[in-house]
């Protein structure tokens, strides 16, 4: 009977019949133990016979076995597994044990679970309930939350309960959430006028007072008078404690042998032939069940003992002294049959003090959970396996173990601890180097980018193994990247070099190429060459290596030409997505955005940059997030679109604190060509003079970072020439150290610029000529901008028009609206007729809107985009009608056209 839960009903309600509209919904209800929320479930449930109902409960018993309740609440067969894309259908059928494999990723069985479900709703909308999901194995519940997350346009709604206080993954979310509060006391009369026995009405008062409008501790309270009594008034104490000593009282009244039987299926689980087995290895008959079930304790139905409430079956275990607990986990381990990692957790669960034979079978656990994706399962199993170890050598290098698993769970605190506890330990060099190495990817992703840079150096040291060594060091270099620390990227570079010959693995060597390349260039100086050798070591590879990808981004970036690496992006951001590997995409997106945005796929980058803002934040990617939103302001600003600053300033509060030197630098100059498209050329100026001494103060040599052109620039507007000739020599001669067409183009531009008109065909020229080795037509425009003003100025006019329509074709293509309306001014000028551009509808739409218009522009299908997006076709379709409204179109042709004349 449901009382007291009008409220409550209408919600859920409602998001039912959002998903029979094909609307998704989710909902996570919490509240302490007996609150209802399991009644609430059972409610919804009668009410969704049209609907596919799928539902899984979470169990003590399986809470530490991969993917058991997904297996629960999907039932997959290998023919399901085939209608699914190749990469999510290998990922769930090893996750699930229906296909052999190791190392499917965690975010590939959640896009997976994704991809199930919505094409499941395509002919019946899916109900999804999720009872206990507390006890649900972490494995599990990550997949659900990815799915969770993505859930817009499809006829499914997910609604999920779970206790109020105990660690969860999903009530951890920022998914929609109800907590569930104790009914009034009217409600709590009803519930008692139903039970049908007589009250006073003191005992009555007591129970409201008691229960705190807990339905099943109301039930509870008034089936054991004893239970209102022993308090005295005017002391309630909160549930679930008064529940579960009503519980523990109950447990204390039963025979002995209904007492040892109950234990044993506290600790076997559900299945009625391994509970029976148990109660057989310690003397007993699993009959003894029999007085448990006639007290209302226990359930057997079928081949199923159950626990008439969660927290019977927890007072039961807590209250079996320790010795008993460990001679029940004994005794279900030889139960068990053909179930290894179980057998295993038992067997751990029944030693006391170390035993390598049950730590090295733990570590099979581990490694096997692992194979599967199942890496919060992987840490507890290895975990155990190190405390369990005899050896303190053994210890830490699982503990090590424990805590890369975690790491790739997501679980960043927990893998800190784990290898704080085995650095502790004094381990040798190759376990220390290792475990150091983690540390420093993990600081280096959480934004502790100093703290990274030493740590890893520090691995590096201790590496006996070359191949381990660069690893450390390439990661040590990109930390000094983000920190803008010149001095140690460039005495890293010199380390790196001479392993390059002593390490024989190709992964290694590239590497390691490529990071001193990198280190070379913040430098100021040539690293082009190591950089390219990288990236050729990289092509000699068949086919793409996880392992490389970011390095093979950041490469092709900081080359900035139009010739080496280019092809090699689209390549491996469509290979990561295949592979649905999200956690890689935040680093890969922020790069490719990074080389768009100087390029002339505006549009493309800002949706790079938005995908990777939405992913960072998802995944805890401290550094990730302040890198994209940095790139983004910095676009945002050149586009003239005022939510730059809002971006840049959300970048500065993360950068600052971290250390993030570079993005900070990004951010501001943000603020500085925000300025500058704006008009206030003094404040731009005060703004690229601040750019400019803080990179002087971190040492920061790379030329592509300064802003003198635009200091120059400024400078000459506001009529104050003197240091400008000095701030272009200085430049050039940065510029001409590097040796790349980027820098050396913009060098040009300023020489042009300060030259006399007799010079202005020859100087101008040589720079757009430097330009076009470039794919950076902003840069390009800029430089025919001020190449017509300085014709217009010298009564060239006509050959001003030519450069200057060249100029304003381009800014409207990018939708650098602050540049089109003063290639606009210049052009009408020379006495030209211009048609005033408009503003850009394209800049209404939202993040996802834009991805998604960029990819079906491009000629994805539907599915296509929806995959590349881990989300489904129907939501590609829901924004879609979006795009086209907001931007007065009505068909995909038409949507290609607008983007392609962009």
């Amino acid at each position: 009977m449901l009382v007291g839960r009008e409220r409550e009903r209408r919600r859920l309600d409602a998001l039912l019949a959002g998903a029979r509209l094909g609307q998704s919904g989710v909902l996570v209800i919490s509240g302490e133990a007996g609150i209802g929320k399991t009644t609430l479930l059972d409610d919804v449930r009668g009410r969704t016979s049209d609907m596919r109902l799928l539902g899984v409960t979470g169990t003590e018993g399986e809470r530490d076995l991969p993917f058991a309740g997904l297996a629960q609440l999907v039932r997959l067969t290998e023919v399901d597994l085939s209608e699914l894309p190749g990469p999510q259908a290998e990922a769930l059928g090893i996750a699930l044990a229906i296909r052999k494999g190791r190392n499917a990723d965690r975010f590939a069985v959640g896009a997976g679970l994704l991809s199930l479900l919505t094409a499941r709703s395509e002919d019946r909308p899916i109900c999804l309930l999720i009872d206990d999901a507390h006890l649900i194995d972490r494995p599990t519940q990550d997949a659900l939350l990815f799915a969770a997350r993505r859930l817009l346009a499809d006829a499914v709604c997910m609604i999920i309960a779970c206790r109020a206080g105990e660690p969860c993954r999903l009530a951890d979310s920022a998914l929609p959430a109800l907590v569930l509060l104790g009914i009034d006391a009217a409600a709590t009369r009803e519930i008692l006028r139903a039970e049908d026995r007589p009250f006073s009405p003191r005992l009555v008062e007591r129970v409201v007072e008691l229960s705190l409008g807990n339905p099943l501790a109301i039930r509870e309270l008034a089936a054991d008078p004893s239970a209102l009594t022993d308090r005295p008034a005017g002391f309630p104490q909160r549930l679930p404690d008064t529940l579960s000593e009503v519980y523990a009282r109950r447990a204390a009244d039963l025979q002995p042998d209904v007492l040892l039987a109950a234990r044993c299926a506290a600790v076997a689980g559900e299945d009625l032939a391994v509970v029976t087995r148990t109660c057989r290895n310690v003397g007993i008959t699993v009959s003894s069940l029999d007085q448990a079930v006639d007290a209302g304790l226990v359930v057997v139905d079928g081949a199923r003992v159950k626990f008439r409430h969660p927290l019977i079956r927890s007072a039961f275990y807590a209250t079996a002294p320790p010795a008993i607990r460990r001679q029940l986990h004994a005794a279900v381990a030889e139960a068990l049959e053909g179930e290894a990692d179980r057998r295993l957790w038992h067997l751990s669960e029944a030693t006391l003090g170390p035993d390598e034979a049950v730590a090295a079978g733990m570590e099979q656990v581990a490694d096997r959970a692992a194979g599967r994706a199942a890496y919060a399962v992987a840490a507890t199993a290895a975990d155990r396996a190190a405390a369990l170890s005899p050896r303190a050598a053994d210890r830490a290098r699982r503990l090590s173990s424990a805590a890369t698993w975690a790491w790739r769970g997501g679980e960043i605190e927990r893998a800190r601890g784990l290898l704080a506890d085995a650095l502790q330990l004094g381990p040798g060099r190759e376990v220390a180097s290792r475990a150091l190495h983690l540390w420093g990817v993990i600081a280096a992703r959480s934004g502790a980018i100093d703290e990274a840079r030493d740590v890893l150096l520090e691995a590096a040291t201790d590496a006996a193994d070359p191949v381990n060594a660069l690893a450390s060091l390439a990661e040590a270099v990109n930390c000094c990247f983000y920190l803008g620390d010149v001095a140690t990227a460039v005495e890293i570079a010199a380390t790196i070099v001479p392993e390059l010959e002593r390490a024989s693995d190709v992964r290694a060597r590239a590497r390691g190429s490529i990071a001193a390349g990198c280190a070379r260039i913040l430098a100021g100086l040539d690293g082009s060459e190591l950089i390219k050798a990288g990236l050729r070591f990289v092509a000699e590879r068949p086919e793409h290596d996880p392992d490389l990808a970011s390095w093979t981004v950041v490469g092709a970036l900081f080359l900035r030409d139009s010739r080496t690496g280019r092809a090699l992006l689209d390549a491996v951001v469509a290979d990561r997505r295949a592979h649905s590997a999200v956690g890689e995409l935040p680093h890969l997106l922020f790069h490719v955005a990074r080389d768009r945005a100087a390029g002339d796929r505006w549009d493309r980058a800002a949706a790079d940059y938005g995908e990777a803002i939405g992913l960072a934040r998802e995944l805890g990617q401290r550094t990730e997030l302040a890198a994209s939103l940095a790139g983004l302001a910095w676009l945002e600003a050149r586009q003239g679109r005022a939510v730059a600053r809002v971006h840049a300033e959300e970048a500065l509060e993360l950068c600052r604190p971290s250390s993030i030197h570079v993005m900070e630098i990004w951010a501001q100059l943000a603020l500085a060509d925000l300025a500058y498209g704006d008009g206030e050329v003094a404040a731009a100026a005060g703004a690229y003079q601040g750019v400019a001494d803080r990179l002087d103060e971190l040492g920061l040599r790379d030329v592509d970072l300064s802003p003198e052109p635009e200091l120059v620039e400024c400078r000459l507007r506001l009529g104050q020439p003197a240091g400008a000739g000095e701030l272009a020599t200085r430049y050039a001669h940065r510029a001409e150290a590097k040796g790349q067409p980027w820098a050396l183009a913009r060098a040009a531009r300023l020489a042009a610029l300060l030259a006399v008109d007799a010079d202005l065909d020859e100087r101008f020229g040589r720079a757009l000529a430097l330009h076009a080795a470039t794919l950076d037509v902003f840069e390009t425009a800029r430089t025919q901008l001020l190449y017509g003003s300085r014709l217009r100025r010298a009564r060239r006019r006509v050959d001003a028009r030519q450069v200057l329509a060249s100029a304003l074709e381009t800014f409207v293509g990018l939708g650098a609206e602050p540049w089109a309306r003063a290639a606009a001014d210049e052009l009408a000028a020379t006495g030209a007729t211009v048609v005033r551009p408009d503003e850009d509808p394209t800049s209404r739409l939202t993040a996802r809107e834009l991805q998604i218009a960029v990819l079906l522009s491009e000629g994805r299908t539907t599915r296509e985009a929806a995959g590349a997006l881990f989300v489904s076709p129907k939501t590609v379709e829901y924004h879609l009608r979006n795009i086209y409204a907001k931007l007065g179109i009505a068909s995909r042709s038409e949507l290609a056209g607008h983007l392609a004349r962009r």
